[in-house]
C-alpha cells in the first residue's frame, strides 16, 4: 500500500539543463523586437546560442508569437517566442543562427 500513497506525491522540477547547446551570456542593449504589423520594441540580449536566445524587455508578449530580432546593426533574425516571464522572453530561432553573427555577438563581451 505504500506505493499507492507515494504515486501522488508532488515532484520538484529537475535542475538539469536540457538544452542541446550551452548559451553564452552577453549584454547587447540595442536589440530590436519586431512583430509583424507592430512598432519595434527595444530590449537587451541576455544570452544566446545558435538555436535561441533570451531577451530582457518591458513589453509583454504571448507564447508562440512570430517575430524578428535585430541585434545592434545585424540583419533581422526570424524567431518564435517560447516563453515570457518576469520581463524576459525566450526565443527559438526559425533557423540556426549564422556562425559569423553568433561569433560577433559573443566576441563583443570579451
Amino acid at each position: 500500500m505504500r506505493y499507492m500513497h507515494s504515486q501522488f506525491r508532488a515532484v520538484k522540477p529537475a535542475l538539469i539543463e536540457h538544452r542541446e547547446v550551452e548559451r553564452c551570456l552577453v549584454e547587447i542593449q540595442n536589440t530590436l523586437i519586431k512583430q509583424n504589423g507592430k512598432a519595434a520594441k527595444l530590449g537587451e540580449l541576455v544570452d544566446v546560442s545558435i538555436y535561441g536566445c533570451r531577451v530582457s524587455c518591458d513589453s509583454k508578449f504571448a507564447e508562440d508569437t512570430a517575430l524578428w530580432l535585430r541585434f545592434d546593426d545585424s540583419s533581422p533574425v526570424p524567431a518564435t517566442i517560447i516563453w515570457c516571464k518576469d520581463g524576459h522572453i525566450g526565443c527559438r530561432f526559425d533557423e540556426k543562427l549564422d556562425h559569423e553573427l553568433f561569433r560577433s555577438l559573443t566576441l563583443i563581451n570579451d
